[in-house]
């Protein structure tokens, strides 16, 4: 029996290190976590269960699924290994993700989704598109029913890019991750257009331009610990009710400011993001250039305020999300 102890541990050894010690320091090198990292760091500690550790592609080991906690919520997130084969889906590594989606369904609980991946393995051919379309499903059913977060933590494109657009909330990472249907050099062969992945789908243009993604933050740590964050405004499905948290904002308080705040005149400017910090407890502002919208508390009770914002108070160009 402890032979058969040590050659599972050994196994689990082997798994954890993904593509190996090589393509993880290369990882470090681009300022990027690796999955487990990212998993580590975004899940209370001591508190996740890993399902199919040992399941493997037709050559190696994808990503990873797994049940765990957030602030002492139960949520499933599943993460791409960038690593192994460039976290390129498979067949195997689709059945993973859909396992956990069902998952998710049938507790009723949020689902993560950690993306640094290029899309479908191209060996597999229709196998690994067919388990796209099986991803793509599950978000449709889960659509309205649980949150569905992605975070876009690396050079996305192809079915990593088509299933996080069907969820709740896209996040990313400035300056490392991208999203695109095909990558610069795609584009260029089809078009003779040269543009980089910056100016394609990168942080900047998603979030100030196309809209896709919801914020952007300056690296995988304090993405990660936001995402901890907006997990405590999100109810676990649509029949839960929303968590109340303790508030040290007195509901029956009144801020005289607030009745010149909003001028007569409604040609004249007035700040927005003012007025949502007088009537809130605590937001985080997700600032667009000509809107605010983010998340916060009234009373406890999480709430999401959002407003249009005239030419001359305009958020500046660069992202942030909180």
């Amino acid at each position: 029996m402890k032979d058969i102890l040590e050659k599972l541990e050994h196994r689990r050894g082997h798994a954890r290190l993904g593509g190996g010690k090589k393509r993880i320091d290369a990882q470090h090198k681009r300022g990027k976590l690796t999955a487990r990292e990212r998993i580590a760091l975004l899940l209370d500690r001591n508190s996740f269960e890993e399902f199919d550790m040992f399941v493997e592609h037709r050559c190696d080991e994808f990503g990873m699924a797994q049940t765990s906690t957030v602030n002492g919520r139960t949520v499933f997130v599943f993460a791409k290994d960038f690593t192994v084969f460039g976290g390129s889906l498979s067949e195997t590594h689709a059945l993973k993700m859909t396992k956990i989606q069902d998952m998710a369904l049938r507790a009723r609980a949020p689902i993560i989704g950690l993306f640094d991946a290029g899309g479908a393995r191209i060996q597999e051919g229709v196998a690994a598109l067919g388990g796209y379309g099986e991803v793509f499903k599950r978000n449709v059913i889960a659509s309205g029913v649980i949150p569905q977060i992605s975070v876009i933590m690396g050079p996305c494109a192809g079915g990593d890019v088509y299933s996080p657009a069907m969820t709740d909330f896209i996040f990313m990472v400035e300056g490392t991750s991208y999203m695109f249907v095909t990558g610069p050099d795609v584009v260029k062969t089809v078009t003779n257009e040269v543009v980089t992945a910056e100016e394609l789908g990168g942080a900047g243009v998603h979030t100030t331009r196309s809209g896709i993604a919801d914020g952007a933050y300056a690296n995988d740590v304090e993405c990660l610990l936001q995402m901890r964050r907006l997990i405590d405004f999100l109810p676990a499905n649509n029949a839960d009710g929303v968590p109340e948290w303790p508030s040290f904002d007195d509901a029956d308080r009144e801020d005289r400011s607030l009745d010149t705040l909003v001028p007569e005149n409604p040609n004249k400017p007035y700040d927005m993001k003012e007025l949502i910090l007088k009537v809130v407890d605590e937001p985080t502002p997700r600032a667009r250039r000509r809107a605010s919208c983010g998340s916060a508390t009234r009373s406890g009770f999480p709430s999401s305020p959002s407003s249009t914002c005239p030419d001359s108070c305009r958020a500046p160009r660069r992202n942030t999300a909180g």
